[in-house]
């Protein structure tokens, strides 16, 4: 597949077109999955990134960058979180000002089961994301 950005054939324009369906077909079965849980898309995205995250980095600061956010919109949805009882938030020993969030027991658990459905779902699409990826090669 010629990707040069000059010049793109039927073929790449396929391509990039069937790649941008599969990720919103991922997306999609994301939401569903989020709002059984009583979840919206960005909460989950949000509980998934603190869980990755660092302890330290663990801060509302963090999410924004991670969900590209603005800093209010961010610690709108961590209040929004805690008060789902899914997030506490610490004051810093170092910056009083600034907390370090947490994830509560049930939002681990919550977050768990999230995790080994998507895993899942990844596994299954692999082979197909395996073959477009391959066509940009």
């Amino acid at each position: 597949m010629s990707m040069k950005s000059d010049k793109l054939t039927d073929e790449d324009y396929g391509a990039l077109a069937e790649f941008r369906f599969a990720l919103r077909q991922f997306q999609a079965f994301s939401s569903e999955k989020a709002a059984q849980q009583g979840l919206t898309p960005q909460q989950h995205q949000a509980l998934l990134a603190l869980r990755a995250a660092p302890r330290e980095d663990a801060t509302v600061g963090y999410v924004a960058r991670r969900l590209l956010l603005k800093p209010h919109s961010a610690t709108g949805l961590v209040d929004r979180l805690e008060k789902l009882g899914l997030v506490t938030r610490h004051s810093m020993a170092a910056d009083r000002r600034r907390a370090q969030l947490e994830l509560t027991p049930s939002a681990l658990e919550l977050l768990a089961s999230l995790s080994a459905t998507h895993k899942e779902e990844i596994r299954r699409l692999r082979p197909l994301l395996d073959e477009l990826l391959a066509r940009f090669a």
